[in-house]
């Protein structure tokens, strides 16, 4: 028997069943061969050769259908941690982060128009060949963004505003906003490379979701730490997204291969969301809610990731029951689990939006706590603390002096608006 026929009977599906499969055990047997008696000689003969020839051309087949074991079946239901699996070329597949990202820039433009330094600080700005779009200086705006008046504006956290004036619907633009073109694109550039993946793994109404409330419990939160100066929580989503992936980590540790290397990436991130954080306009306190949200939500809502896509590959008897464990899977695993994160979660959530109705500023309980939000450097200032300033006005210039320090600033014009001349009040006297 030649190479060529032995290739073709491998490849071909009419032959004789010689493998059947134990849908309750997972299990595989030879089918006997006949009986023996010199009447079924010559087809005994035709079993033996048709089994040779399965070991012949097929040995890892014939190994897999007689030797896989409970742990080898688990193994092959492993798959690549979700950063390191490629993406997907559907797009619907990703319109929810798209969606978000695409809300996030026009958020950032809308905040540039407002912002016009061109005509507000009368050309004293970077970039200054934008004109309108160009940004304020970084020793006014370390992230290379608008001014704090423009923040304000276009709907920033500030405790005066949120607090005193209860403002409350800045909790809800915050999230929107970004603080520079620094954060926007470390921020951005985070979303997509998380978000894209996990939207693709357990799809846009679950990740859409997570990301609405971890943006919203984030910026919750940082109203209870809110101070007196402008604040934005777009990196709250961003970080939901980091707890949900961390979460869906340890729910499904088995299911996974490159876990540690991703695990590393997950904490990369959020790390570098956190030292962002520390820098004034950006609030991380938004971070702190938003992980916490993306946390237990992540417990709520993903399940085993891409059962079903695999069970499809795997085709003959075992793909309907396969099915059919998938989805009771997808909906009641771990119910105890799910449930006891889900009434955490609301809990939460019901105390923060009480405390935030209150006016509750936990600041006031805690003297250390802002150093969570902002450490003081040679290049900002962290202090929320209300400056006044003197202005002298002449045909040609105008002249601020700080009552608090004495400090004063020389500038080339003699008009100015109200808000910013308390941004340049703020910057001479901090």
């Amino acid at each position: 028997m030649d190479h060529h026929r032995l290739s073709e009977m491998c490849k071909t599906k009419k032959n004789k069943s010689l493998i059947s499969l134990s849908t309750t055990q997972y299990s595989f047997h030879l089918s006997k061969p006949p009986e023996f008696s010199p009447e079924n000689m010559e087809n005994t003969s035709k079993f033996q050769s048709q089994v040779e020839i399965k070991q012949q051309c097929c040995p890892t087949a014939l190994r897999f259908s007689t030797e896989l074991t409970a742990d080898e079946l688990i193994n092959e239901e492993r798959v690549p941690f979700p950063f390191f699996r490629p993406l997907s070329q559907k797009r619907a597949n990703t319109w929810i982060i798209s969606l978000f990202v695409i809300l996030h820039l026009g958020a950032f433009i809308a905040t540039m128009i407002v912002n016009d330094c061109w005509e507000n600080s009368h050309g004293d700005c970077a970039l200054k060949s934008l004109r309108r779009f160009s940004f304020q200086p970084l020793l006014e705006n370390p992230l290379l963004g608008p001014s704090a008046s423009a923040l304000d504006e276009i709907g920033a956290l500030r405790e005066t505003l949120v607090t005193n004036n209860h403002q409350l619907w800045r909790i809800f633009t915050s999230p929107w906003l970004h603080a520079g073109l620094f954060h926007l694109i470390i921020n951005l550039s985070a979303i997509i490379f998380v978000g894209l993946h996990l939207e693709q793994e357990f799809g846009p109404s679950r990740i859409g979701v997570i990301y609405i409330l971890s943006a919203f419990t984030g910026s919750l939160v940082a109203s209870l730490f809110v101070q007196d100066r402008p604040s934005v929580c777009s990196s709250g989503a961003l970080v939901g997204l980091l707890g949900t992936m961390l979460s869906g980590l340890i729910r499904n540790w088995k299911s996974y291969t490159n876990k540690f290397a991703g695990l590393v990436a997950t904490m990369t991130i959020l790390m570098t969301s956190l030292v962002l954080g520390l820098i004034p306009y950006v609030n991380n306190f938004a971070n702190f809610g938003g992980f916490m949200s993306g946390f237990l939500l992540g417990f709520v809502l993903l399940f085993k990731p891409q059962q079903e896509k695999q069970t499809q590959n795997k085709g003959g008897l075992f793909d309907f029951d396969a099915k059919h464990i998938v989805k009771c899977r997808n909906t009641f695993d771990k119910p105890v689990q799910r449930g006891a994160a889900f009434v955490i979660f609301v809990f939460l959530l019901a105390g923060i939006i009480m405390a935030v109705l209150h006016d509750i500023n936990i600041n006031k309980y805690c003297s250390w706590c802002h150093y969570f939000d902002c450490i003081p450097s040679k290049w900002w200032s962290c202090t929320d603390e209300a400056f006044h300033c003197e202005k002298m006005v002449n045909s040609e210039h105008l002249t601020l002096s700080c009552s608090n320090t004495g400090r004063f600033r020389v500038l080339p014009f003699n008009n100015i608006s109200e808000a910013r001349f308390q941004d340049m009040c703020n910057l001479i006297c901090s």
